[in-house]
């Protein structure tokens, strides 16, 4: 299977701007602990319909073009990228010519049934009829919205490759990050120093795609099971694809609610939490590349005015649900974050948590805080 590398911010470049100074941050942890319920009643547990759209590749083979008018497409796609050159990253770090030339190439993959035959057919073959899962009204309309609207790639094509799995992603779920893919190894990592986990419900919380979720279920086997929450409706129809398409439903349920609203009937029961919640501040969303802040969502993004208000709510109630001997690893921002977090649970939950470790993603930024419930 390829694995496809694209320029989309990682948002670790905001790590080093979202310092916590001591005053400001005792102000957010008195207004965390005081302030938010672990369940928050007036969210909806069931999920509206919405059906999400199949990504590109899993469409069926419906339409054709000459090669003739596939070329110039495809001529066209390339001026139009070659047009950018170096502006989107002197802007604001988003693709270059190069970037978003090897991503025309992934779009030709992914919408051909042959992609090849643009590269080998000559051109005493212009009137050869090829087979496509879009017609070529939408390939224009796609390669328009990447460049002039700055859309992300994934959510051109419907997928995004993270680990060895291709998810559906679409507008209004969060498009899963390389360094995201580290907790499904921390994950890994506990359950082989505590087998009984592998036997006990997991958590992830905020699913968005569903990734975790579905990383988490294929360790875990033939044992134990996964919930999945999200406060959005199309993550939970997204999420319940991509579990549905790796036939996990049986491992996986897929709830709509926010944070621990749907597992309130496990309190103290529950074997693993994790989470890649939002913990971006409010005052840094503007600065975001163009692909990230004009389109994910908002609500997957924005962790309020320092970013640690889910965070903070996420810590509080692994305190409650967790059960002795559970684990839990939670995504952040930064150094700054994990050290506020770890501190948090040493005073505000000193006798509640056990082998607190900070955790370095890929790039060697602190990313990941983990424990266990005493």
């Amino acid at each position: 299977m390829r694995t496809r590398k694209i320029k989309l911010m990682n948002l670790t470049s905001l790590a080093r701007v979202s310092s916590l100074s001591t005053a400001f941050a005792s102000r957010t942890l008195h207004r965390s602990i005081t302030c938010r319920p672990i369940s928050c009643s007036s969210v909806s547990h069931a999920p509206t319909s919405l059906k999400p759209k199949p990504p590109l590749f899993l469409r069926p083979l419906t339409f054709t073009a000459t090669l003739s008018d596939l070329q110039k497409w495809q001529n066209w796609a390339k001026t139009l990228a070659s047009s950018v050159g170096s502006s989107f990253t002197d802007l604001d770090n988003g693709p270059d010519s190069e970037n978003l030339h090897r991503e025309l190439n992934w779009l030709i993959e992914d919408a051909l049934e042959n992609p090849k035959s643009l590269l080998t057919l000559d051109d005493s073959k212009r009137d050869t009829v090829l087979q496509l899962r879009a017609d070529l009204d939408e390939l224009y309309s796609l390669w328009k919205q990447r460049i002039e609207k700055r859309k992300p790639f994934q959510y051109i094509v419907g997928c995004e490759h993270w680990r060895d799995l291709v998810l559906s992603v679409e507008e209004g779920v969060l498009i899963p990050r390389p360094e995201t893919e580290l907790i499904i190894d921390l994950v890994d990592d506990a359950i082989k120093q505590n087998q009984e986990l592998k036997e006990g419900l997991w958590a992830d919380l905020g699913t968005g795609s569903g990734a975790i979720a579905i990383g988490i279920g294929r360790i875990l086997g033939d044992f134990g099971r996964v919930i999945a929450t999200d406060l959005s409706p199309i993550a939970v129809q997204v999420a319940s694809f991509n579990v549905n398409r790796y036939n996990l439903q049986d491992k996986i349920s897929v709830k709509q609610g926010s944070w621990f609203d749907p597992l309130m009937e496990f309190e103290g029961r529950v074997a693993g939490i994790v989470s890649n919640p939002p913990y971006i501040p409010s005052g840094h969303i503007r600065g975001l590349q163009a692909e990230v802040g004009r389109h994910e969502p908002i609500l997957a993004l924005d962790g309020g005015e320092d970013g640690m208000s889910d965070l903070l709510h996420l810590c509080n109630g692994a305190a409650l649900m967790l059960k002795p001997g559970g684990f839990f690893a939670f995504e952040t921002n930064g150094e700054d974050q994990c050290l506020f977090l770890v501190d948090h649970m040493k005073t505000v939950h000193h006798n509640s948590f056990y082998n607190l470790k900070i955790i370095p993603d890929f790039a060697g930024i602190k990313r990941f805080v983990t424990g266990i419930r005493s």
